[in-house]
C-alpha cells in the first residue's frame, strides 16, 4: 500500500492524512512539531529532517548478531528529565515504519509525561520482531546491554508485544528498566492503575456533560475487556453504572459475563454505535475516524486506548459536535504515573494518590476548552508545551552521571 504526500502510517497500520502547519496558541504546534509525522513512501525519507521538525534529540540503532535482536531507541525530548517509554515488538512492514514508530510514539511520551507532572522525558524503544515466536530471554538481555550504554539517558518497560517478564531478562544486563513484577520489586500489574486514572478522569468528564460526576444511573460502552478494560468495569459497577461491553477475545467476554452477569455484551462491530452516555474505548487506536465518527451516539468519550483520533481533524468534529472528549494521553497515564513512581522506590498510595489528580488535569482541560472554544485535544498540547518551555528556564537538558 503507498501512502500519499501528507498522510501518515501509524504502527498498527493504520493510514492517517494528518499533513503539517497546524498550529495552535502562539504557534506551539510547529514549534515542538506536534504534528503526524509524513511517512510519504513516493518521497525521500530523510531521518535527520523528521528528527529536525519533531523536535527529536536522539535515534539509535541496536543489532545483536547472535540474538537477532533489531531495536530502535527513540529519544524525543529531556527537558523534564531522562527519556521514559515502554518497549514495543511489532512485526512491522518495513525498517521505515518502525522508524517512524518510534519517532512518533517518543514524541507522545513527552507529551504524556507533561500533562501528568511526571519529571521524565519521552523515549520509546520499538523491535522489528513477531512477539509471538520471537522471544527469548536472551534477546531480551541483548537489550538490555544495549539501554545499559544509555547509562539511565533511557528507561523502557512493557508496551504492545511485550510483557513484565521480557524485562526482568533485560534487567539481568540493566538497571534501567521499569514496570517489573511486584515480585520482582516492581509496581506489577499497570492495568490496575490505568483504570484507575480512567475512572477518575471519567467521573471528571461526566461532571463537565451532566453536571455531576457521579457515575451512577449512567450507561457507560466499553470497548475492550482487556487488562485495564476488564479493571475499569469493576469501578464502573461499585457506582451502579450500566454498562454496554466487548471485546474481540471471546475468553475475555466470558470471563467478565461470568464475574458481571449484569454486563450487556454486544458484537465488537455494534460498540462504536450504541446508545450511550459516554464511550469508553479501552482496546485499539484511532477508532475516532471518518468511517465511526458519525455513528456515535453518546454524550462523551473517555478511555484507555491510545491515538484514538486517527487524525487531528477529528477532535475538532467531536467539539463542533458538542461530545465531550477526555484527551486519551491524559486519561490513561496512570501507568505511567506508576512506573515513574519507581525513581523513588515504588509505594503504592502515592502512585493512587497522583493518578488520582487526573481528575483535576481533565476538569481544567474542560475550563479551558469551554473558555476559549478552542478543543480539548488542542488544549491539552498546549498544556504539556507549556510545561515544556516553562521548565526549560529552568534547567537545561538532561545529563546522565
Amino acid at each position: 500500500m503507498k501512502i500519499g504526500q501528507g498522510e501518515t502510517m501509524n504502527g498498527t497500520g493504520l493510514t492517517d492524512k494528518s499533513g503539517f502547519g497546524l498550529s495552535y496558541l502562539h504557534g506551539s504546534f510547529e514549534k515542538r512539531g506536534m504534528v503526524e509525522l509524513t511517512a510519504n513512501r513516493e518521497q525521500e525519507f530523510s531521518i535527520f529532517e523528521q528528527m529536525e521538525k519533531h523536535g527529536h534529540e536522539q535515534l539509535i540503532f541496536n543489532y545483536d548478531k547472535a540474538t537477532g535482536l533489531k531495536a530502535i531507541i527513540g529519544i524525543h525530548d529531556t527537558t523534564l528529565g531522562p527519556a521514559l517509554g515502554g518497549c514495543r515488538m511489532w512485526n512491522y512492514r518495513s525498517e521505515k515504519d518502525a522508524i517512524i514508530d518510534a519517532l512518533r510514539l517518543s514524541r507522545g511520551m513527552t507529551y504524556k509525561c507533561a500533562i501528568s507532572n511526571v519529571m521524565c522525558g519521552g523515549g520509546k524503544t520499538v523491535i522489528i520482531g513477531d512477539p509471538k515466536d520471537e522471544k527469548s530471554d536472551e534477546l531480551f538481555q541483548a537489550l538490555g546491554s544495549f539501554v545499559e550504554t544509555l547509562k539511565g539517558r533511557f528507561w523502557t518497560g512493557t508496551d504492545v508485544g511485550t510483557v513484565s517478564m521480557d524485562f526482568v531478562s533485560a534487567h539481568k544486563q540493566t538497571d534501567f528498566v521499569n514496570g517489573l513484577p511486584e515480585e520482582y520489586g516492581g509496581s506489577g500489574n499497570s492495568g490496575i492503575i490505568t483504570a484507575f486514572g480512567v475512572y477518575r478522569g471519567m467521573k471528571a468528564t461526566a461532571k463537565k456533560a451532566f453536571g455531576s460526576d457521579s457515575l451512577e444511573g449512567l450507561t457507560v460502552a466499553v470497548q475492550g475487556l482487556g487488562k485495564v478494560g476488564q479493571e475499569l468495569v469493576k469501578h464502573l459497577l461499585s457506582e451502579k453504572a450500566l454498562v454496554i461491553a466487548t471485546d474481540i477475545f471471546e475468553d475475555n467476554v466470558h470471563a467478565v459475563s461470568a464475574a458481571y452477569p449484569a454486563i450487556k455484551m454486544v458484537q465488537p462491530d455494534e460498540i462504536l454505535g450504541v446508545e450511550c452516555d459516554i464511550l469508553s474505548p479501552n482496546a485499539m487506536g484511532a477508532i475516532i475516524n471518518g468511517e465511526t465518527i458519525s455513528q456515535f451516539q453518546c454524550k462523551a468519550i473517555c478511555g484507555a486506548a491510545n491515538n484514538q483520533l486517527a487524525d487531528p481533524c477529528y477532535g475538532d468534529i467531536l467539539h463542533e459536535k458538542g461530545i465531550f472528549y477526555a484527551p486519551d494521553y491524559v486519561v490513561n497515564a496512570g501507568g505511567l504515573i506508576a512506573v515513574a513512581d519507581e525513581f523513588e522506590g515504588f509505594n503504592k498510595d502515592r502512585a493512587f494518590k497522583n493518578a488520582s489528580l487526573i481528575y483535576e488535569t481533565v476538569s481544567r482541560i474542560f475550563e479551558i476548552s469551554q473558555k476559549t472554544n478552542v478543543p480539548t485535544y488542542r488544549v491539552a498540547d498546549h498544556i504539556a508545551e507549556e510545561k515544556l518551555d516553562k521548565i526549560l528556564h529552568l534547567q537545561g537538558k538532561f545529563v546522565a552521571k
